[in-house]
């Protein structure tokens, strides 16, 4: 019998969002955005990504960037057929 992987999916109906802010956040910083994803990309901002069960959870991580002096860029709803992370970066150079 496969094992069931919930960690990778949210449950159906949970609202995932993107939100872009300034700054590069390191790895570290997961723990305390509750374990969204945070990829760090090339224009120097930093994109956490994931599910947020309701608008108070929306709000809560709002409260945490600006309470951090974190700047935000953008905030974006995602379809819920989106990845959850982004998609891998082809390499440089095109090979």
């Amino acid at each position: 019998m496969a094992a069931d992987d919930t960690t990778a999916r949210p449950a159906p109906g949970v609202p995932r969002y993107e939100v872009r802010v300034m700054g590069r956040l390191g790895p570290g910083w997961a723990a305390w955005f509750d374990g969204l994803s945070l990829t760090a990309e090339g224009d120097g901002t930093t994109v956490i990504r994931g599910p947020l069960p309701d608008q108070a959870a929306l709000h809560g991580l709002l409260q945490k960037l600006r309470d951090l002096g974190i700047p935000l860029v953008s905030l974006h709803p995602l379809p819920a057929d989106a990845p959850t992370e982004p998609p891998a970066l082809p390499p440089r150079g095109g090979k």
